[in-house]
């Protein structure tokens, strides 16, 4: 039995997520590009040509004093450009953003990191199953804040609907709810009047939203983005502070470029506790969204994301239901099919075995158990999604349908 690592004063800080997995992986032989593994578990879309997409960035022109520190908030051109950006794409005659209302941080992570250090002795809702990385957010700072799981129903296929909503706010009188909206694992969204309902709900209860918008251009349903800006009415005042970024939407997760739209006081306020966490984001890779969020591009861009990404998922879709492998709801956004594999046959209905077993052929899955938010890890006993993974479509088309016919093979020379 291996002896554990001597670590003096530190905590054991364990892998997250896709973390852990591309970690055991690695053990394997997997490196990043290794054209004999296929990625069905990476959080990155893939970032090379696209069809129907502009052009990659490859340079970017920097100014003398993008040598020197920058402001906290980031640098005034690119909060000026995202406050337009979101005006053009929600705002059409109605109180504009401005770029007061715009904070930049070096990555979605870092954004969210930044704003849970913000937060003060509240009690968070936050829904399960969801994004990974928030369990550790929470830790950080349970000495101050309570938090509240709302557990989704497979029924609506693990959507956060504004009866569930209004029902645990009420219950439980959160004074913020942190939510992946297009949700990362399920692919679900929540979207046109549902998201109207979540904001006015949240507005009335004086609670502050914390909407993690990553995804918010994944739309297979309509060929426009979600976003619960569509639906703020006062944006100096509605406490609703939204996160997106470059990462997944325009596929440049490499440049760590995210912001936080939201009132001023509180975007501010965010923005502050950068001069303890991380000193502020790199003006260069800010010079460089500036481009990426010129309108035609944009367009272009997203446009293109949602055709090619749909075809993906179509595919994906009925691959893995012709392994036997339930949906509880078809993906609407993301590029993650969320699926249980209870109806498989033992021991592949584990899905840690399932994980494991799939490694052996090059290739990379997520169990589902990681993404059951545990902040404390107060709640005791087996997780509910034991039986789930998630399976990404972000890698390119030729590469996840390498991965799928190995899982095909798996089971027909395994199960």
């Amino acid at each position: 039995m291996e002896s554990s690592p001597d670590l003096g004063a530190l905590r054991q800080v364990p892998y997250m997520g896709v973390i852990f997995v591309v970690a055991e992986a690695v053990k394997l032989g997997f490196v990043n590009g290794h054209p004999d593994w296929s990625n069905l578990g990476q959080g990155q879309p893939e970032v090379g040509p696209m069809e129907g997409a502009p052009d990659r960035i490859d340079r970017v022109a920097i100014k003398p004093e993008d040598h020197a520190y920058g402001p906290l908030e980031g640098i005034p051109e690119l909060r000026e450009v995202v406050a337009a950006h979101y005006n053009r794409l929600y705002r059409k005659g109605r109180k504009p953003y401005t770029a007061r209302n715009v904070s930049i941080a070096q990555g979605g992570r870092l954004a969210l990191t930044r704003a849970m250090a913000a937060l003060g002795g509240v009690t968070v809702g936050y829904q399960l199953p969801d994004y990974t990385a928030y369990e550790d957010m929470f830790n950080v700072h349970l000495a101050r804040m309570g938090c509240v799981p709302v557990t989704t129903r497979e029924g609506d296929g693990f959507r956060l609907t504004p009866e569930l909503f209004e029902r645990e706010v009420a219950d439980h009188g959160l004074g913020a709810f942190v939510l992946s909206n297009p949700c990362n694992p399920t692919g679900n969204a929540v979207a046109g009047g549902e998201l109207e309902a979540l904001v006015r709900i949240g507005r009335e209860r004086g609670m502050t939203w914390l909407l993690d918008e990553f995804y918010s251009h994944f739309n297979y349903v309509a060929d426009e983005p979600i976003s619960g800006a569509a639906y703020v009415d006062d944006p100096d005042e509605d406490p609703v502070l939204l996160f997106d970024g470059l990462t997944k939407s325009y596929r440049y997760p490499g440049w760590r470029v995210g912001w936080v739209v939201g009132p001023p006081p509180m975007v501010e306020c965010v923005a502050r506790t950068a001069s303890a966490i991380d000193g502020g984001p790199s003006r260069i890779a800010q010079r460089a969204a500036i481009e990426a969020l010129e309108p035609k591009r944009a367009d272009q861009e997203t446009r293109a994301l949602r055709k090619v990404f749909r075809a993906k998922r179509d595919e994906m879709v009925k691959r893995l239901r012709g392994m036997g492998i339930t949906l509880a709801a078809e993906p609407v956004s993301t590029f993650y099919c969320w699926g249980t594999i209870r109806d498989l046959p033992p021991p592949f209905d584990n899905a840690m075995h399932f994980f494991r077993r799939a490694l052996q052929r090059k290739v990379m899955t997520v169990p589902g158990e990681f993404f059951d938010v545990n902040p404390g890890k107060y709640r005791k006993g087996p997780s509910p999604y034991a039986q789930w993974m998630r399976f990404s479509f972000g890698p390119p088309m030729d590469n996840m349908k390498m991965g799928l016919s190995r899982l095909e093979e798996m089971f027909r020379e395994e199960a």
